[in-house]
């Protein structure tokens, strides 16, 4: 479900405000490599689901980084504001890592609004957001990203 507001007076008054969950995505290990290979991190709990399988999680997980990656495909649709020319990452205040993703898993993200604040040119938003993996009991990663988006 996503929130469209029409101007910044309207987004500001969402502060506070679940925006909502987007849809479960599934992360593949061809994808898990090729973020090793962009990154080069290959650790096995990451690359060998062989050796990975005899290892802590039973299973190849997701590195903590390419969790946080995707925030920008799982957010797409989350938040639309009229009138934005252009929007960028701006950063992130906090993350944390809680609870590995699982090769093969299903994850969506929850945002809430967290601040709204005029900068030259535009504003920039504070969103609390929490990765969930499907039927997990706590919440894979946790973080206040930042954008701005220039009117």
């Amino acid at each position: 479900m996503a929130t469209h507001v029409h101007n910044v007076e309207e987004l500001t008054a969402l502060v506070g405000t679940n925006l909502g969950y987007s849809d479960f995505r599934t992360v593949t290990q061809e994808q898990v490599n090729l973020f090793a290979d962009a990154t080069g991190d290959h650790q096995w709990i990451h690359v060998d689901p062989e050796r990975a399988a005899k290892g802590p999680f039973g299973h190849t997980i997701v590195h903590g980084y390419m969790t946080l990656s995707l925030l920008p495909v799982l957010m797409n649709g989350l938040l639309t504001v009229d009138g934005v020319k252009m929007g960028i990452n701006y950063g992130t205040n906090k993350v944390r890592f809680m609870n590995p993703v699982i090769v093969g898993s299903e994850i969506r993200v929850g945002a809430v609004l967290a601040s709204v604040e005029e900068v030259t040119g535009g504003i920039q938003v504070a969103m609390d957001v929490t990765v969930e993996m499907r039927d997990a009991v706590k919440p894979s990663c946790v973080a206040q990203i930042l954008s701005r988006y220039y009117f």
